[in-house]
Parts: C-alpha cells; sequence; structure tokens
C-alpha cells in the first residue's frame, strides 16, 4: 500500500494531474481577476528583484503573468519534481526572461542565507514532512525584511464538492480527502508562520466556481491519484450522477477559500 509521500511523487509525476484541476479554476471560477495575477500582486517587489518559487508546478505563476514580470527580476523556479521542471521549462520557454530551474527539497533550499527577497510557495506547504523545517529554511534564504508568501485553502474549501463527491460514494469522498490539507491551511497556517517571522498578515482571495457542465468536475475529481483508482470503474455512473444535479439545478456552485498568508523576516 502507498503511503502519503508515495502518493505524491505518483500524483506530481509531472504536471498532468495539476494541470486538470487548474483547467477547473480557469473556467468557472467567478472572479475574473485570476488567482495567479492577484498571487503576483501580492509580491510587490522592486526592479532588483530576487525571487524563489518552490513548488512551482508547471510554472502557470510566470506564465499568467509575462507581460508584467519586470526584465531585471532574478527568478528562480524550484520543485521536488523533476517532471515538474521539464513541464514548467517547456512552458516557460518561449518567454524572453531567463528563469533558473533547480529541483531541490524546501526542507533543504539549496542556496545560501539571505539570497532572496521573497520565496513563494503557492499550495504546496500541506504535503511538505516536516512543515517547520520547511519555514525556516525559506526564512533563511530571506534577507532581512524579505518576504514568505504561503498561499493555501481555508477549511471550507470546495466542500460542496466534497459533499457531492460523499453522496455518490463515501469511500471516494474519503480518498478524495485523504492528503489533508489541514495540516497547513489559512487556519492552521499562521500561528505557525507567526513564531518564525517577525510580522505576519493573511490576505484572502473571495472566489467561487459555478460549474455548468460535467465533464471538467469529473475530470477534477478523477485527477486525484488517492480516489482516481476507487473511481475509474465508476466513472461513468458518477458522470450520470453530475449530470442528474446539472439537469435539476442548472448549475453547481462550489465556494472557494483560498488565499496567502505573508511572513515577513
Amino acid at each position: 500500500m502507498h503511503g502519503e509521500k508515495d502518493v505524491l511523487a505518483d500524483q506530481y509525476t509531472n504536471g498532468g494531474n495539476l494541470s486538470a484541476r487548474i483547467r477547473l479554476h480557469e473556467r468557472y471560477s467567478t472572479n475574473r481577476y485570476g488567482w495567479h495575477r492577484w498571487v503576483f500582486d501580492q509580491i510587490d517587489l522592486p526592479d532588483d528583484a530576487r525571487v524563489l518559487e518552490h513548488g512551482c508546478g508547471v510554472g502557470t505563476l510566470w506564465r499568467e503573468n509575462h507581460a508584467r514580470l519586470p526584465s531585471s527580476w532574478t527568478v528562480v523556479l524550484s520543485d521536488v519534481s523533476l517532471g515538474m521542471l521539464r513541464d514548467a521549462t517547456a512552458a516557460l520557454g518561449e518567454m524572453a526572461h531567463p528563469f533558473r530551474f533547480v529541483a531541490g527539497d524546501v526542507q533543504a533550499i539549496p542556496f545560501v542565507d539571505s539570497r532572496f527577497h521573497c520565496v513563494v510557495a503557492n499550495h504546496m506547504l500541506y504535503h511538505v514532512p516536516d512543515i517547520d523545517e520547511a519555514l525556516r529554511d525559506m526564512r533563511r534564504v530571506l534577507v532581512p525584511g524579505g518576504r514568505l508568501l504561503a498561499a493555501t485553502n481555508g477549511s471550507g474549501h470546495l466542500r460542496e464538492l466534497r459533499e457531492l463527491v460523499a453522496a455518490f460514494d463515501e469511500g471516494i469522498a474519503e480518498a478524495f480527502d485523504s492528503l489533508s490539507h489541514d495540516r497547513f491551511s489559512l487556519d492552521t497556517g499562521p500561528p505557525r508562520i507567526a513564531r518564525l517571522f517577525a510580522r505576519m498578515e493573511t490576505r484572502r482571495y473571495e472566489d467561487s466556481l459555478v460549474i455548468p457542465e460535467a465533464g471538467p468536475l469529473v475530470e477534477y475529481v478523477n485527477s486525484s491519484l488517492t480516489a482516481g483508482p476507487i473511481l475509474k470503474d465508476r466513472l461513468v455512473d458518477f458522470r450520470r450522477t453530475v449530470e442528474e444535479i446539472l439537469r435539476a439545478e442548472g448549475v453547481i456552485r462550489v465556494r472557494k477559500e483560498t488565499g496567502v498568508i505573508v511572513g515577513w523576516k
């Protein structure tokens, strides 16, 4: 039986599963400003800034903000998954900016002390085995006064989606929840950062999903390496269930609770 570490290794071998989840949010989020544009706003650094994003995934933050990225910024993208780094390199390869890509563990960042003005950890700290060790190492590589942007979710994030899956099959819902985000959420994360950083602030991004079709929602649930293997033999039934809800309701509305916790060194 796979443990959480094995499941995560499978989940993030490359960007396929992550991209399936991103697509649902890109298509049906009600806040049209855009999550990645908003996160980029929070970086807010001078022209000579050095930025590290750990857990860069497929590089979406930078692809979505390519026209806004100062040419003088030094941007390093890091991920523990070589497959993710390959996908990010391919996605950003046509951009003129000279990104640097580095494989590494956020619990032992391969850079000297006081190197970066900002470290971005976008929806990834809840996967890290030792969260406090990761926070200490991110703090270590920040310059004095530098900031950490740790994006995560709140306890009510996608609650209606979880309830929909549970109504179909509680076992699938439990598997869907098995990689818990509660370890580092908008509720549990702030005390961790407050203990290690000189100042802390939580900033929330107001948003929700209004989903009018079954396919992308089914794809989202099936993209989970924990729920997907259980769901695969029942995909037709699950899709039929979602379609019945849509015929009755017109759309499926799902609340989102997400934001960033900012810590200043």
